[in-house]
């Protein structure tokens, strides 16, 4: 307890049942939740096998976890449950899979191959991209699932967009039943109507888990909200926290209003204030301060620190984005200069990752390292999907997804054509494309090269079945590389799928492996956790390099110097937000959220006028740079000779708003 605060102390060590902490950015929100556990099993002397910890992140899981353990020891923490939403969901359906009306042998949809079943599904229903957007649809249907309202009718005789989405949607289900597939949302809505519907597991779980503390809270969705409420009865007792000045995931269904929901829904909840700031200067603070109270309808928070005052925060005006990508690169090179610091101490953050390219440009220009924080992961490189989905079809014969993807990898004669007709007879037959596979060759639908590809596609993966049932993973892995073809045809992939078996090893002898298994196979296991495992850490600190990344990818991160580039009027806050109130606090909550990663020094760029998407585009600076107070800042002004766009307004040139370059 040494090491708290007043407030982290007062939050640790409550008597309240019920525990609301407003826990502002770089508080110690961890070490309060750590702590918490602690006094917990050694002041109240409850179990660990009663606490139930959830985190956002699986990064956050795994944080937790290590601390608990180093001051509770090994034997405690392996009988917490800590975990995100998501992987406490599945662990639940794993374990009672009948219960639940789910296949044993379920598999984990993930977003990129959501996306893909529902592009195949467009294709069906001869819809173009370019009018239906399958990121539009798959925000649809987990919007749908995360609001819970999956049994709201969409039919509407006179509403013929209505009528798509409920068609899209409904073969999405059929599809994704078949297949023994759920998708990220599907897992929280399968194990809430297990808990509500299944009355002995629902108070098997209340009885147990009487300690629930959930991390993040205003990020929780609706459904999520339902499945604590589920798991509690009268004497459960419950510490949430959260900020709701950095909820920044309304897309993903996230909502405030369940931090005022727990408040409403239990009397007598005691509410900390965790202000005390242990990242920034107090300059960066107060200038993040300035700019969050212009939100309405807040708790309310002042974060303060003991830290220095630190220097003022640099605004810059660039005539262009090529300007704006120049300044932001010497800024880089004279601060390490100066400072003698490494470039991993440096995030560049930006609204879109459309901003990302002229910076590229002006980093590779300089020979400067760098690296895009969600480029592809490794999970995500082409080679190693491909593996995966040989995997997921050992594990589920029936997962169209892992189907479609490697009929054809390597190449064995399996073209368009047959695959539309496999798409087509599963349609009408109500099956999978593994059945649909089996009843063409029975019927000879197809030419006889076809067909004999087809065959062997489905013995080959019969015969890695039936040789790798004993097998360990590595093994299996090392069998499927081999006999598929994969490790030659991915000639220039072929660290990569090396290196996926040291992955596997490092799994295999983990603390996850050894709990999960008990519930399900090794194979089932780690697909899962590959499935799951879509917020691991992006950043490699063992890699000195540039880290650029959107702000949005950099919550719950912190760097010595932090730029945020491209903040002007319809790029930050974003053109769709600036007219409705609830999206722009929204837009307003993300840059405070980029604010506050910085921990010495803040730049913040903008530029007269930047090309997106072709065109060239004259914004004025973002509102939220006059919401910073003047003396919180240096202004610094482009020093280009502006010509006159044909729009009529000079390139650098305020616009409407507070002149920085005058009042310097």
């Amino acid at each position: 307890m040494e090491s708290l605060n007043l407030r982290q102390e007062e939050a640790v060590t409550s008597s309240s049942p019920y525990i609301c902490v407003l826990a502002g950015a770089g508080s110690g929100k961890t070490r309060v939740l750590t702590h918490r556990i602690v006094w917990l099993v050694r002041k109240r002397n409850i179990s660990p096998y009663s606490i139930l910890a959830i985190t956002f992140t699986n990064k956050a899981a795994q944080e937790m976890r290590r601390r608990v353990e180093v001051m509770l020891g090994t034997s405690a923490v392996t009988t917490i449950w800590i975990g995100t939403f998501h992987n406490l969901a599945h662990r639940l359906l794993r374990t009672h899979w009948k219960e639940a009306c789910v296949p044993k042998s379920f598999q984990i949809l993930d977003s990129e191959d959501q996306c893909r079943l529902i592009r195949r599904i467009q294709k069906s229903l001869y819809l173009k991209e370019i009018q239906w957007s399958s990121k539009k649809i798959q925000w649809f249907i987990n919007k749908r699932k995360e609001e819970n309202q999956c049994n709201i009718q969409l039919n509407d005789s006179n509403d013929h967009f209505k009528n798509i989405l409920s068609k899209v949607y409904k073969t999405y289900e059929e599809i994704c039943c078949r297949s023994g597939l759920l998708d990220f949302p599907e897992l929280l809505l399968r194990s809430l109507e297990l808990l509500r519907n299944v009355s002995p597991i629902r108070r098997h779980y209340q009885k147990r888990f009487r300690y629930i503390l959930v991390d993040e809270f205003q990020d929780t969705s609706t459904v999520q909200y339902a499945w604590l409420r589920t798991l509690m009865d009268n004497s459960t007792e419950m510490m949430i926290v959260g900020d709701d000045d950095q909820s920044i995931y309304s897309w993903r269904g996230a909502t405030t209003e369940n931090i005022q929901r727990f408040s409403q829904d239990f009397s007598d909840v005691q509410t900390v204030r965790l202000e005390q700031n242990y990242r920034s200067t107090q300059t960066i603070l107060n200038a993040a301060n300035a700019v969050i109270k212009n939100n309405a309808n807040r708790f309310g928070k002042k974060l303060w620190t003991v830290s220095d005052i630190g220097e003022r925060i640099t605004v810059y005006a660039a005539s262009n984005e090529c300007e704006e990508a120049f300044y932001v690169i010497s800024c880089i090179k004279s601060w390490i200069q100066r400072e003698g610091r490494k470039y991993n101490d440096i995030a560049i953050l930006y609204r879109s990752n459309i901003q990302s390219r002229s910076l590229e440009n002006r980093l590779v220009d300089q020979k400067i390292p760098y690296r895009i924080c969600s480029d592809l992961d490794f999970f995500e490189r082409v080679e190693i999907k491909d593996t995966i989905a040989y995997l997921c079809l050992l594990d589920n014969r029936h997962s169209d997804t892992a189907f479609e993807r490697v009929v054809n990898v390597p190449t064995r004669g399996v073209g368009n054509t047959a695959l539309n007709a496999l798409r087509s007879v599963a349609h009408n037959l109500g099956i999978s494309l593994w059945g649909a596979a089996k009843y063409l060759i029975e019927k000879k639908s197809l030419n006889a090269r076809t067909l004999s590809a087809l065959q062997q596609f489905l013995n080959l993966i019969e015969s890695l079945k039936a040789e790798t049932r004993d097998f360990s993973l590595v093994e299996q892995i090392e069998k499927i590389l081999n006999k598929s073809g994969l490790l030659a045809f991915y000639k220039k992939g072929v660290e990569s799928l090396k290196e996926l078996t040291n992955v596997v090893l490092q799994f295999s002898s983990s603390k996850t492996m050894k709990n999960e298994v008990v519930f399900s196979s090794p194979l089932s296991v780690f697909l899962a956790h590959i499935a799951l495992r879509r917020d691991e850490e992006q950043v490699d600190p063992s890699s000195d390099c540039i880290n650029l990344m959107t702000v949005h990818a950099a919550k719950g991160l912190e760097f010595p110097l932090v730029i945020i580039n491209g903040l002007e009027e319809n790029l930050f806050p974003h053109r769709i937000s600036v007219d409705r109130k609830d999206k722009l606090e929204e837009e307003r909550r993300l840059c405070y959220v980029g604010m506050t990663r910085a921990k010495e020094k803040l730049i913040l760029t903008y530029a007269a006028s930047r090309y997106m998407y072709g065109l060239e585009k004259f914004n004025q600076p973002s509102r939220f740079l006059d919401e910073i107070p003047l003396e919180l800042i240096n202004v610094t002004q482009s020093r280009t000779q502006y010509h006159i766009s044909k729009s009529g307004f000079n390139n650098g040139r305020r616009i409407g708003r507070r002149n920085f370059c005058r009042d310097l």
